[in-house]
């Protein structure tokens, strides 16, 4: 494929890993967001998203069923396997993976494999959503994996939303923090360049823009970063020295309406947050793994 060809994709949503969804729910709820109703997957896993106007979503990712995930990561299903590995390595909450929206996952599955990046193989596979009025939803998805075996634990996956779930943009897409949507995804690593070509060509983008604390890599209207040590304590006030390598998700910052009246919902609801560069950084709490920032 040549260069010329290439189509930046878009994000599409952030998978965090959560140990319990009904904590999740009352986290994401306290901190203003309006949470969608639980939703099982048929490998054994369940989330309850949350849904943005810029057509990105977060996925609060919990395990419903160990036997049904370990029998899919047995049978080959890279979703439910990558999920394990990280719970493993890292604990039941965090940031494992970054998915990309496209067109035809099938083409991005060739990509990954002639690219030396492949994940694992494609999966397809429906799912139903509650919609708030009570009606019933399914939602159909295939997907396309890229990863890199220096950083077992954080991947990457294209998204083709086959039969789109139906969102009720009316409800779902109000937030009382008055979030719109993603703006960036931070990861981190000790050599942020060490990890360029992996995310270059999940994207499909090779403008990269470096800077003193990593790099940064445009998806659509967000974008993702990869900030060293020092990045992220300079940004967010969070010291990871003596991280091991490989990148790691470690904050999503958010677009808000009105940046006031998200520091007085945290107010009204006893958030902890501090004040950098213009944004609400919310730590890392039960029910949300990393950071959260508000004021893209």
């Amino acid at each position: 494929m040549s260069q010329s060809k290439r189509t930046a994709r878009p994000l599409d949503h952030l998978v965090l890993p959560v140990a319990d969804l009904a904590r999740t729910r009352q986290r994401l709820a306290a901190l203003g967001f309006t949470v969608a109703d639980e939703a099982r997957h048929p490998f054994g896993t369940a989330n309850a998203c949350v849904f943005f106007s810029d057509n990105t979503y977060l996925e609060p990712l919990a395990v419903a069923s160990r036997e049904e995930c370990e029998a899919a990561a047995l049978e080959g299903n890279a979703f439910v396997a990558r999920d394990q590995a990280f719970r493993f390595r890292q604990g039941a909450e965090g940031l494992s993976a970054v998915v990309l929206g496209t067109p035809d996952a099938a083409e991005d599955h060739i990509r990954f494999r002639s690219r030396g990046i492949s994940g694992g193989e494609m999966l397809e596979f429906s799912r139903p959503m509650r919609l708030p009025d009570g009606r019933e939803g399914l939602g159909s998805f295939r997907l396309s994996f890229a990863a890199d075996l220096r950083s077992p634990d954080f991947f990457l996956f294209a998204c083709q939303r086959l039969r789109a779930l139906p969102v009720d943009s009316s409800s779902l897409h109000r937030h009382g923090n008055g979030v719109l949507g993603i703006a960036e995804v931070v990861l981190s690593e000790q050599n942020p360049t060490d990890f360029q070509y992996l995310l270059q060509e999940a994207v499909d983008e090779r403008e990269v823009s470096a800077h003193s604390f990593g790099m940064d890599i445009q998806t659509g209207s967000a974008k993702i970063s990869v900030l060293t040590p020092a990045g992220v304590q300079a940004f967010f006030g969070r010291s990871i020295e003596g991280a091991e390598r490989g990148l790691r998700g470690r904050a999503v910052v958010f677009h808000v309406s009105d940046l006031e009246a998200t520091r007085a919902l945290f107010a009204q609801n006893d958030i902890e947050f501090a004040e950098m560069g213009g944004r609400l950084i919310v730590p890392e709490a039960p029910g949300q793994g990393v950071i959260f920032a508000f004021g893209g």
